[in-house]
């Protein structure tokens, strides 16, 4: 056992922050998480588990209610391509839903919470130690542990901390999301990803009753206005009524220097985040919590440097190549280029669902 404040500090209660601390309960760790918000946490995103995301949550004990996911469709104004999943399905979730789901697993594990904002980190070689904004702006005192886990989102202040950010995208470049989730029956099982115009709208099945439509381009402040460049997509929302206001999310691409500093690891979008085009984030997410634990408890950050460049290897080169696509003269042809090869673009879609 440590002599500090737990043996794992976690920095974020969001769905991968908690899958960490879960994982490093299973594996005789004493966790604590530390979290500003109250729950449940939303987040601007498209709540379309892959398969994979779902395997790893279940091998968790969490399994969130939602609407089965048959596979992926790329639709254009005139065209369209879809893909099944092979063995398994996936699960569209609303992440309030998610949340829910594994913060009453991580307190069934034993994980313990501090409600409080991280305003200081310190990444020793032997401990690492956070301090909390105290009453009045006054820094609280510190809470040590031999390892943190950062899992503070797309803007991590953690990250930034530790001066592990890399050079912004510059301006016209950045891509921007804005999610918001409808009433209406689902009309199909898939994640239907809409290209038009400067956009893509992701529509998922999150429910009986509601489907969730992000909208991913340039900054957005007005999804109806998105969807008027998206008439098939428009149509078949008619005259639904929102189910949840509008939430953004951006500049989507986040860079870092290195994953780790000391014993601070980095995970989830903290660790660096490419865009949402191939809907992969919380699968190679869980997938980071895992590694990092297996990490800490073979004392070896290195390792986790080695694994993370591992695991997002497919995602970081295959969503590079989209965003690249979707910003140049080559957008009009990414759903004709599918289309016509339906086979590729299938063993494109196991190979990240998985």
């Amino acid at each position: 056992m440590s002599t500090g404040d737990a043996d794992l500090i976690v920095v974020g209660g969001g769905p991968v922050g908690l899958a960490t601390a879960i994982e490093a309960r299973a594996a005789g760790l004493d966790v604590l998480v530390v979290e500003p918000r109250e729950g449940p946490i939303d987040k601007a995103c498209g709540e379309g588990l892959m398969p994979g995301a779902l395997a790893a949550l279940q091998r968790l004990g969490v399994e969130p209610a939602g609407h089965a996911l048959g596979g992926i469709a790329y639709l254009d104004a005139r065209r369209a391509v879809e893909h099944r999943f092979g063995a398994h399905p996936g699960r569209g979730v609303r992440r309030t839903v998610l949340h829910v789901a594994l913060a009453e697993r991580a307190a069934d594990a034993g994980v313990r919470f501090e409600r409080g904002r991280v305003v200081a980190v310190e990444a020793g070689p032997g401990n690492a130690s956070v301090r909390l904004a105290g009453r009045n702006g006054a820094e609280s005192p510190a809470l040590d542990a031999p390892w943190v886990v950062a899992a503070d989102g797309l803007h991590s202040p953690v990250r930034r901390m530790l001066g592990l950010e890399r050079a912004p995208q510059r301006a016209s470049h950045r891509r921007y999301g804005i999610r918001r989730h409808y009433r209406v029956e689902p009309w199909s099982d898939l994640v239907e990803v809409h290209w038009a115009g400067a956009v893509e709208a992701y529509v998922t099945p999150v429910d009986a009753h509601t489907v969730g439509v992000a909208i991913l381009g340039p900054r957005l402040s007005d999804p109806d206005a998105a969807l008027a460049d998206i008439p098939r997509l428009a149509e078949r929302l008619g005259a639904a009524e929102p189910a949840s206001s509008s939430r953004g999310a951006g500049p989507l691409l986040q860079r870092t220097a290195a994953r780790t500093s000391g014993r601070v690891l980095l995970a989830g979008d903290a660790s660096g985040y490419v865009d949402a085009l191939t809907g992969e984030g919380l699968r190679v997410g869980f997938a980071q919590a895992r590694s990092a634990v297996a990490a800490i408890v073979a004392a070896d950050p290195a390792r986790y440097e080695r694994e993370w460049r591992s695991e997002t290897r497919d995602f970081r080169m295959l969503t590079s190549a989209l965003v690249v696509a979707a910003r140049s003269p080559l957008r009009d042809r990414i759903v004709p280029a599918a289309v016509r090869a339906p086979r590729l673009f299938g063993s494109i879609v196991e190979r990240l669902a998985r």
